[in-house]
């Protein structure tokens, strides 16, 4: 998967259309993610001695992978993730990073 915890993202379909948030878990055997502030759901909980507290409780809830893109900071837009291999340190393993295709800006 492109996208990944803590990456700030765009909902480009669906009923949160156009709303951005932080990406809080990933989960890439489902190719879903869960978004900040974005597809809630209530859940009806049964008051327990772990939950002092019943009733309905809105949390987000999961979204597909396909519909969300990864938001650059630099240049502000949604945009397509590349990716670039680096060279390591002294003789090192290179590592392979991701990339904004518009601005060319490490992600």
């Amino acid at each position: 998967m492109k996208i990944k915890k803590g990456d700030t993202v765009l909902v480009i379909a669906g009923d949160d259309r156009g709303k951005t948030g932080k990406v809080l878990k990933v989960f890439p055997d489902k190719t879903r993610v869960i978004v900040e502030g974005v597809n809630f759901i209530k859940r009806h909980t049964r008051q327990t001695q772990r939950a002092q507290k019943g009733g309905i409780i809105e949390k987000e809830g999961t979204v597909h992978a396909s519909n969300l893109m990864l938001f650059c900071p630099k240049c502000s837009s949604p945009t397509k993730v590349a990716h670039k291999v680096l060279e390591g340190e002294e003789g090192g393993r290179p590592n392979k990073v991701r990339i904004c295709r518009k601005c060319g800006e490490l992600v």
